[in-house]
């Protein structure tokens, strides 16, 4: 005796949800339990320079992460892991190149079906030129 199930329509939901993510015109990643990247769409690749592929399995707050911020930015994600999201944290991400691109970033908690905490996916906006555009209005004043 079998008992089946459609899961027709929930893979294409699934495959929609992935698509989305991908081509959304903003930086996003996301982290599994221990840190390590699982999620990194388009528009992060052209930010960061690294492809998914580079970055897939890497510690985000180890590889990728300014050392003045890896202490807030594990906070965050610990804060995220136990299901107390943020939002407009900014932080420094250090590209392919070696230079310091600045991120706004809300962390939310991502859940399996069961509602398990599986990681957190962060939704970012680079924010380097306004805060530059800021600086710049400081020295004036």
């Amino acid at each position: 005796v079998g008992i089946g199930q459609d899961i027709t329509g929930r893979l294409a939901q699934e495959r929609e949800y992935s698509r989305l993510i991908n081509t959304a015109n903003a930086p996003i990643f996301g982290v599994d339990t221990q840190g390590r990247v699982n999620v990194w769409n388009q528009c992060a690749m052209r930010l960061v320079g690294y492809s998914a592929d580079e970055v897939m399995g890497c510690s985000l707050v180890q590889e990728f992460i300014t050392d003045d911020f890896k202490i807030a930015v594990q906070t965050v994600l610990d804060r995220a892991l136990r299901g107390e999201e943020t939002e407009n944290f900014d932080f420094p991400l250090i590209t392919k190149g070696g230079s310091r691109i600045e991120i706004l970033l809300n962390a939310t908690t991502r859940r399996d079906e069961q509602g398990n905490i599986i990681g957190v996916v962060g939704i970012g906006q680079d924010i380097t030129a306004r805060l530059a555009q800021e600086r710049g209005y400081s020295k004036l004043i």
